[in-house]
Order: C-alpha cells, then sequence, then structure tokens
C-alpha cells in the first residue's frame, strides 16, 4: 500500500498537467492499478488508512484484569512490577518476567483514562519591575578551594524574573542576616527596587511555625524599609519559586563551564573568588543588557541608604565562666566583662561584642548547632591560678590552639602526669603574653627533637627565637629608569657610524 501522499500528490499534479494516466504514475513511480484507484477516490494515502483496532496476540492478563483495577481504584499508587509478582504468586506457571512490559503499558492506559487527575502547572506571565525571586543554593559540587582548602559555602542567588537579571552573595547559611545582607547587595547593584519579593519557606523570611503571621517580624521590616511586598511558596511546593530554583541549575552549570575554560578551581583569597564571581555575574547579565534596561525603568528608586546588615540583641549577660550565649552558641569574652551585660551584632559571617558603644570584641559567627569557641586569652589569667580546673573542663578542646599544642599536653601527662595540666597551662600563659606563633615553633622543634618538654624549656627557646629571628625581609627602592639616556646611546651610535 502506497503510504507516502508526497508520491500521490506529485500523481495528481501530473494528471492536472493534461499527462495520461500511465505517465503520471510512472512519474510518481506509483504501480499503475494503485494510481487509478487513488485517483477514483480523490484521496491520499493517509485518509484512506484504516485505524489499528484489534489485536495481533491473546491478552495474557484479560482474566485477571478486573482483579488488578479494582486494587488500581482503591490504591492508585499500585506499580505495575509489584502486581506482577502477585500474579505469579496467585497465578503459578502462567505469568512471566517478560510480560512486564505489557502490564505496565496497561497500567499506564488505565492512569490516562481512568486514573487521578495530575498536578497542572499554569505558566505566569511577568512584568517588568514586578517581581524579584530569591533563594539559597549549595555550592559545594563545584568543588571550589581557596589556597588547595576546599571551600564549602553557598550562594543567595537573587533573579529578577522579566529580565533574568541576575546576581549572587556568599554564605554559610540561610540566617537572616545573609538574606539581609544578599537582598541588599543585588538591589543597590540592580540600582531600583521590584514591586514585590517571591521567597522559599526557609525561616529567615517565613514564619513556618505559626500561619497568623506569614513573614517574621525582621523579614517584614526589611521588605516595608525598600516598599516591596513579600511573596512565599506553599509548604513543599518549590516550583512555584521556578525562577530562582531553575536559575540554581543554569548558574552552577555555567560556572561549572568557566571554571573549567580556567584551567583551575583554586583561588588565591576569598577576595580573588568574589572577583570572580563579580565577573562571572557581568558577563552573564551582558546578554540581557537590553531587556534590564527596560525593566530598570519600571523599579522603583532605592532609599537614601541601606539598612544594617546585622540583628542587634541587647542586654545579654556574660556568664560566670566569661562566656556569653547568642543563638545557643556559646562565645568567649574577656574575663574582665564577667557579670556585665553587653550587647551582640550578629552579621551573617561574624559578631562584634560592645559594652556600651566600644566594640570589644570581633569574632567569627559559629555555624550549626550547639557549638562553642573559647579564646584561651580571655580566661588564661585566671586559668592558671585554678589548674585543678582545666581536666575536666567542659570547653577544654579549644584550648589547643594547634596540634603541636595537643601534642605536648600528650606528652606532659606521659612524662609528668601530676603536673602535665600546670606545665600546659604555664606554656598557655606564654603563648598569651607573647606570639602564639614563637611557641608553636618552639614546641614542635621540642618535640621533634625528642626532648624533655617543660614550659620552662618552651619559655627559654621561645627567647632564644624571638632575640635570634631573621630580619624581616624589605622591598628594595628602585629608582625610575630615566629613557633619555637610553636615546643618547643611539645617537652617539648613529654619530659614530657616520
Amino acid at each position: 500500500m502506497i503510504t507516502r501522499d508526497a508520491q500521490v500528490k506529485g500523481l495528481f499534479k501530473s494528471m492536472s498537467e493534461g499527462k495520461p494516466l500511465y505517465v503520471s504514475a510512472q512519474k510518481a513511480d506509483i504501480c499503475e492499478n494503485t494510481a487509478r484507484k487513488y485517483v477514483r477516490a480523490q484521496r491520499f494515502p493517509s485518509d484512506l488508512k484504516q485505524p489499528h483496532n484489534w489485536r495481533t496476540r491473546p491478552d495474557a492478563f484479560s482474566e485477571v484484569w478486573p482483579r488488578i483495577e479494582a486494587i488500581l481504584t482503591d490504591e492508585p499508587h499500585l506499580e505495575a512490577k509489584a502486581a506482577l509478582e502477585w500474579l505469579q504468586r496467585e497465578y503459578p506457571d502462567r505469568f512471566f518476567d517478560n510480560q512486564l512490559r505489557t502490564l505496565q503499558r496497561r497500567f499506564q492506559f488505565w492512569h490516562a483514562t481512568k486514573g487521578e487527575a495530575k498536578e497542572v502547572f499554569f505558566d505566569q506571565e511577568h512584568r517588568a519591575g514586578e517581581l524579584g525571586a530569591s533563594d539559597f543554593t549549595w555550592m559545594t559540587e563545584l568543588n571550589i578551594t581557596i589556597s588547595g582548602i576546599p571551600f564549602d559555602h553557598m550562594l543567595y542567588h537573587f533573579v529578577l524574573t522579566w529580565s533574568n537579571w541576575e546576581h549572587g552573595t556568599i554564605c554559610f547559611s540561610e540566617s537572616f542576616e545573609s538574606l539581609s545582607a544578599g537582598l541588599q547587595n543585588a538591589l543597590w547593584r540592580c540600582g531600583g527596587v521590584p514591586a514585590a519579593h517571591r521567597s522559599d519557606r526557609f525561616s529567615a523570611a517565613v514564619n513556618n511555625l505559626d500561619e497568623k503571621r506569614s513573614f517574621t517580624i525582621r523579614y517584614e521590616a526589611l521588605l516595608r524599609y525598600y516598599g516591596m511586598s513579600g511573596q512565599k511558596t506553599n509548604p513543599n511546593s518549590g516550583n512555584e519559586n521556578g525562577d530562582a530554583e531553575q536559575r540554581h541549575y543554569r548558574l552552577k552549570r555555567a560556572i561549572e563551564q568557566t571554571l573549567i575554560l580556567r584551567g583551575s578551581r583554586d583561588f588565591s583569597s576569598r577576595g580573588d573568588y568574589e572577583c570572580f564571581l563579580d565577573r562571572f555575574f557581568d558577563r552573564l547579565n551582558e546578554g540581557k543588557k537590553k531587556r534590564f534596561e527596560e525593566e530598570t525603568r519600571n523599579l522603583k528608586p532605592l532609599p537614601a541608604r541601606r539598612l544594617a546588615d546585622y540583628t542587634e540583641i541587647r542586654d545579654v549577660l556574660v556568664g560566670r565562666g566569661s562566656t556569653i550565649n547568642v543563638r545557643k552558641k556559646v562565645y568567649s569574652v574577656h574575663s574582665r566583662l564577667r557579670d556585665e551585660h553587653v550587647t551582640v551584632r550578629l552579621y551573617a559571617e561574624y559578631l562584634e561584642v560592645l559594652y556600651g558603644i566600644a566594640v570589644v570584641e570581633k569574632m567569627p559567627r559559629l555555624r550549626g548547632e550547639d557549638n562553642h569557641r573559647i579564646n584561651y586569652r580571655h580566661i588564661i589569667d585566671w586559668l592558671v591560678r585554678k589548674p585543678g580546673a582545666f581536666a575536666n573542663y567542659r570547653y577544654r578542646s579549644d584550648l589547643f590552639p594547634t596540634s603541636h599544642f595537643r601534642i605536648a599536653y600528650d606528652l606532659l601527662r606521659e612524662q609528668n602526669p601530676g603536673r602535665a595540666d600546670k606545665e600546659y597551662l604555664q606554656i598557655l600563659y606564654c603563648a598569651a603574653r607573647g606570639s602564639e606563633d614563637t611557641v608553636n615553633r618552639a614546641l614542635q622543634q621540642i618535640i621533634a627533637e625528642g626532648s624533655t618538654l617543660t614550659a620552662e624549656s618552651v619559655e627559654a627557646l621561645v627567647l632564644w627565637l624571638t632575640n635570634n629571628a631573621m630580619p624581616q625581609v624589605t622591598d628594595a627602592a628602585i629608582p625610575a629608569v630615566n629613557l633619555r639616556q637610553y636615546d643618547n646611546l643611539l645617537d652617539f651610535e648613529r654619530r659614530a657610524a657616520v
């Protein structure tokens, strides 16, 4: 049977030009009798083809299908493979593994004709300047390193949904401070404010425990300051923030390709990596320049200045252990502040401790739950007076600044268990009064030589290393070269040649 309509179309065209049937059939490469059939019918082969509505082989599941359909009606999530295994148990030696594909097609047909309604996604129409969307995404899979050390971090990713203009800020947790800094960085970089901001349901913005208040107080204040309305996705519906979610994948794929062309994933410093990301986003947004310029005309103006990127916590009591508790994490402060009340400014990556209006401490912000950071310099003055407290000190692990300090303590316990704590605290006190690096080098040398380790020997070696330190390298002063002397030399060479 001729199935190609193009051949019959050529037949009809040839005959319309007055050529006889047998000539037209030869030109169309069709048998004369077949050509006569289509000429009489004046229809194409596809119009005459009958639909295939008969079976070519017996249906192996016709008798048992009512039982399976009854189960599917009650439990639509039943899979064909499980159903086939059940049939093999119910009807031994009747059903076999090679019939699985047939049963899967039956299941597919049933779901398409009688099954549950599936979720429908509705394409949204975006308008310039109307919406900005953001979310956090982990960058670990890119294997970025800083001076050879893995740099595990996140990116706060912001997208203007109409022009797809993008911006990213490095962060390490989904905290409100990271959200505030990232959002404000994006707004001030693009030079305007969209009418609304959509976020995922991360706890920094959305009040997931109380439906009476949609957003947290701090996030509402941030939106109110910039004149934006807030939008959030429904629970377990990340697709509703699809503009940011889909851009995550494309963004990381584009960064991956850029790193491949760069030839290295290692950066000399975090600043070098941040410069790389800035240049990357500039190139990424270059292709959207025309639409972005149109969108910026529909953005609202920025306020006079940006909000502070920190959360201020007032009246934090310094406990008797010279520690403060901030968001379930313990930090030490100087012992002179014990029993005093301080103010803590919590930034995305660090925190400041203020007494009155003076900043008395600045330290990295801890991540995770129930973590602690104890600086031995804050408490060593009193710890050397109470050496018996060291052995069972709750945060003792923080009092080994380097691995050599830990090794030194273990050696002291082997050599003189009764005085190990006192000797080690004297060594730690020496590091607090002077240079921790010099004490570390002294410990490294004593451990390597296998000498007897005591606080006195460490202090003596530290004194020697300090007095015999190599002079610091200074920059050589090289005066600017006078190029006129070179010109005079050339002139002399020309005159000599003449």
